[in-house]
């Protein structure tokens, strides 16, 4: 231990802190292998949630002992080895479900703890972890899924984010942080990391200094979503790229010694931030790195979302990326191995995730993109999906998830699908459906966002249910979206999103947002249309 954990002798910290006092959370990694030889049965319940720090949930039901596994994919650059290793975890380990996430890891279910030491060395031998992919930790690193071959990036991020990841990973100076911490970097200047959710991030920025203009990063600081989201604040400091590490090192440094570890629902940096203030977390920063220089200028483009559908230039010359649709993240196994082939075969074996949950193939010859789209895989996974599947995303839900209420991806994936054979719209609407408040499938950001919960029907028997949540962006430093009154049972919620996505279409301008037309029109207006719908079509529900 190299450093003080001042907080030791605070009798008020919740029990979960007093546990990672008594055990650091990355010490389960040394257990694993005598779980592994003993069996699930062999696991004391005292110790499942340290598991976290091992990438590892118990899947629900808890009792039945199948894990659900998350593997960092920092900028969610993949190599052709790591692609055909995780293709096979998930056929051999994981019934073939291979899932991208909203913070571009890969997850997989079904998982047995007599596995998890093979799974730990396939993983090893390709350079991949999943070590810290879940707990009170800092987590994998979200980035720019095209870096290195943007063409809108002020630089190349690929090195930094490695040097930041590496240096985090398994180290137990950073292992006991008083809630999970994400991190983004990226020099993308349409904010494919979606920044401002993350709890730090570093965003592209120019610097005049020295009469020579610089690129370098701006810092963000306090985003989250969950119950109560926050848009991270902008810290008045520029970061020359070689300095990354070190501030990064500096604001994590903040957050272990100053974070809050007596209510655990109050320990997210985020928190931190809303009471010091961006002011008080800058003179704080600077004792830790000395000076810094103050804030230059930042691109102002308009926010992808994390989508790259289509066939893009890189910067190399004569060479292409494609952007693919992932319906709701999922894949199978077989279909993994067949991108890993195609990617070899026509590109240089790299896939790339999204925090859109899709995928990018890059360093394609210009002269074999049309073949390489004849593919059958194609078909599924398509560089031109229809809209609504196209911009469709979700969390894993009650299918695994044990703190969802409700069934999610699949579900999402239909209505979806649905919906794009009942309605043409001229602009995209990003949809995200949750199954809890915890927001993995990042509701909040959502033009739409579905958050599931339980209701109970005039027959008074417990169903599942949807709020509708409208006007969400990250466009323009960000706004969340707004709660509309009112439940809707799941089994109505397509007729119900139809009804009011055509209200949109027939009072929208040409080429408006969804966003925008929520600012026009307001919050209140939508309301009522929603009032009118559910009092049509949903008898029996209460509103």
């Amino acid at each position: 231990m190299a450093y003080v954990k001042h907080w030791a002798d605070n009798e008020k910290i919740n029990k979960t802190e007093k546990a990672k006092l008594e055990k650091d959370g990355l010490r389960i990694l040394d257990d694993i292998p005598h779980y592994a030889k003993n069996g699930f049965d062999s696991i004391p319940k005292e110790q499942w949630d340290l598991f976290k720090w091992a990438g590892l949930y118990l899947q629900r039901p808890k009792e039945d002992g199948y894990f659900m596994m998350r593997v960092n994919v920092p900028s969610g650059i993949l190599t052709k080895p790591q692609v055909e290793t995780l293709a096979g975890i998930a056929r051999d380990y994981g019934r073939g479900v291979f899932d991208i996430t909203t913070r571009q890891a890969i997850q997989f279910h079904w998982l047995e703890i007599e596995q998890i030491p093979d799974i730990f060395n396939r993983l090893e031998a390709v350079g991949l972890s999943s070590a810290g992919a879940c707990g009170d930790i800092t987590r994998t690193i979200v980035g720019n899924p095209i870096a290195g071959l943007d063409p809108d990036e002020l630089f190349d991020t690929t090195a930094i984010v490695k040097e930041v990841y590496d240096f985090f990973q398994k180290n137990e100076d950073f292992s006991n942080l008083p809630r999970k911490y994400k991190m983004s970097i990226s020099a993308n200047t349409k904010n494919a990391s979606n920044a401002e959710i993350n709890c730090v991030s570093f965003t592209p920025a120019t610097k005049t200094i020295d009469g020579v203009t610089k690129s370098g990063f701006h810092l963000k600081v306090g985003g989250g979503l969950s119950s109560r989201p926050f848009l991270a604040e902008t810290i008045d400091v520029f970061v020359e790229p070689e300095r990354t590490l070190e501030v990064a090192i500096a604001v994590t440094t903040i957050f272990r010694d100053f974070g809050y570890r007596e209510k655990r629902h109050l320990a997210r940096l985020k928190f931190l931030i809303a009471d010091w203030g961006p002011e008080k977390f800058k003179e704080k920063l600077l004792e830790y790195t000395g000076p810094l220089p103050s804030k230059g200028d930042e691109p102002k483009e308009e926010w992808n979302a994390g989508y790259f559908y289509g066939i893009h230039d890189q910067k190399q010359e004569g060479l292409k990326f494609l952007g693919f649709n992932v319906p709701v993240g999922r894949l199978d196994s077989e279909e993994v191995f067949e991108l890993a082939r195609i990617s070899g075969k026509y590109g240089n074996g790299e896939i790339r995730t999204c925090n859109s949950q899709n995928l990018i193939i890059p360093n394609i010859l210009a002269e074999n993109v049309e073949t390489l789209l004849k593919a059958p895989i194609f078909e599924r996974i398509s560089i031109n999906p229809n809209s609504f599947l196209g911009h469709a995303v979700s969390c894993t839900g009650i299918e695994y998830c044990n703190l969802a209420l409700v069934e999610t991806k699949e579900r999402m994936r239909l209505i979806a699908e649905e919906l794009d054979q009942r309605i043409s719209l001229d602009v995209p609407i990003r949809t995200h459906m949750v199954g809890c408040p915890n927001s993995c499938g990042q509701r909040q950001i959502a033009d739409i966002g579905l958050q599931g919960m339980k209701m109970r029907n005039e027959q008074k028997e417990m169903i599942e249910a949807y709020e509708i949540y409208v006007g969400g962006t990250l466009n323009k430093g960000g706004k969340f979206n707004e709660k509309l009154k009112g439940k809707v049972a799941a089994e109505e919620l397509t007729d119900v999103l139809e009804e009011l996505l055509i209200y949109f279409r027939d009072q929208k301008t040409k080429g408006e947002s969804f966003f925008d037309f929520v600012g026009r029109v307001g919050v209140s207006t939508l309301q009522g249309v929603l009032d009118t719908i559910l009092g049509k079509e949903t008898d029996g529900i209460s509103v």
